[in-house]
C-alpha cells in the first residue's frame, strides 16, 4: 500500500537516495532539503527519472521554515536531517559541539513533535529517526556526533513508549559507515580549528582513526531504508549492514566488563 512519506535532509546522501527510491516504489514523497541549491538539484534528478515528488527547502533549525511542515499530512515522518563533525571531546570548541546538538537533537526533536501532534490526532502513523551505529557505540575522535546520536536513541526509545497508546509507532534506522561523503566531510571539519601547537591530542592518532574507517556501498543501505520506512511491522531498531549489527552487539557486551 502506497504511503505519504515526509523526509527531511533529502538533499544528499542516504536521505536523497531513499526519497528517490521510495518515489520509484510508488509512494508519495515529500522531500525537504537544507539548501535551495540542493532542492534544485534534487528536482532535476526527479524530472530526469520521470518521478513525482514534492520538494522544498526546509532548514530544520529555522523557525520560519518549520512552519511549512505544519501544512502537510503524512503517514510516515522520517527525521533524517543531520550534520556531522568529529574531534577530541577534551578539546572540541563548545560552539561546534552546540551546533551539532542544535541540529541533530533539538531541531530534530522539534520536527518530531510536529509530526507527533499530527499523527496522534489521526490515531496512526510512524516516526522514523535516522540514527547511526554511533548512537550505540562510541569511537575516539567521533565524540561530538556520537553524543548527538546517543541522545537521539534516548528520544526515540522514550517516544516509542509514550506514543504507542495513541497508535503512533516510533523506530530508528542505524546505518553503518557508508560512502556518501558524509563521514569524509565530518573528518575534514576538525582541521579548521585543530592546531598541533595548541592542542594536546596527537594529530597522528586522529589521522589513523580516519584511515581505519571501512565504508560500504550506500545503495545497499538505501534499499534497506526503502523497505523499512513504509513497512507496518519491523524491529524497533534496524542496524545495517548485518556485520555492523554483529559488531555493535559484541561491543555492547564488552562495555559491561570494561574497567577504568
Amino acid at each position: 500500500m502506497a504511503k505519504i512519506i515526509f523526509i527531511t535532509g533529502a538533499g544528499t546522501g542516504l536521505g536523497r537516495g531513499a526519497a528517490l527510491g521510495l518515489a520509484e516504489k510508488g509512494h508519495r514523497v515529500i522531500a525537504t532539503t537544507e539548501l535551495t541549491s540542493q532542492k534544485t538539484d534534487l528536482l532535476r534528478e526527479v524530472e530526469d527519472r520521470g518521478l513525482e515528488m514534492e520538494v522544498f527547502k526546509l532548514d530544520i533549525t529555522n523557525p520560519i521554515d518549520l512552519e511549512q511542515m505544519e501544512k502537510y499530512d503524512f503517514d510516515v515522518f522520517v527525521a533524517n536531517a543531520a550534520i556531522n563533525e568529529g574531534g577530541p571531546l577534551g578539546e572540541v570548541p563548545m560552539e561546534r559541539f552546540r551546533a551539532l546538538f542544535e541540529m541533530n537533537v533539538f531541531a530534530t526533536l522539534e520536527t518530531a513533535q510536529i509530526a507527533a501532534r499530527k499523527l496522534v490526532k489521526r490515531g496512526s502513523g510512524k516516526i522514523v529517526f535516522m540514527s547511526s551505529m554511533a548512537g550505540i557505540s562510541a569511537t575516539p575522535y567521533v565524540g561530538p556526533y556520537t553524543a548527538t546520536k546517543h541522545a537521539l536513541e534516548g528520544i526515540a526509545q522514550t517516544m516509542k513508549s509514550e506514543l504507542e497508546e495513541f497508535g503512533v509507532k516510533v523506530a530508528t534506522i542505524n546505518p553503518g559507515p557508508y560512502a556518501t561523503g558524509f563521514n569524509k566531510r565530518a573528518a575534514e571539519e576538525k582541521w579548521k580549528w585543530f592546531d598541533e601547537e595548541k592542542h594536546f591530542t596527537r594529530k597522528a592518532d586522529m589521522k589513523e582513526q580516519e584511515e581505519q574507517l571501512k565504508e560500504f556501498d550506500p545503495e545497499d543501505m538505501i534499499e534497506k531504508m526503502v523497505d523499512i520506512i513504509p513497512a507496518d511491522d519491523h524491529k524497533f531498531r534496524t542496524v545495517y549492514p548485518e556485520e555492523t549489527e554483529k559488531q555493535l552487539k559484541e561491543t555492547e557486551q564488552e562495555r559491561w566488563d570494561m574497567r577504568i
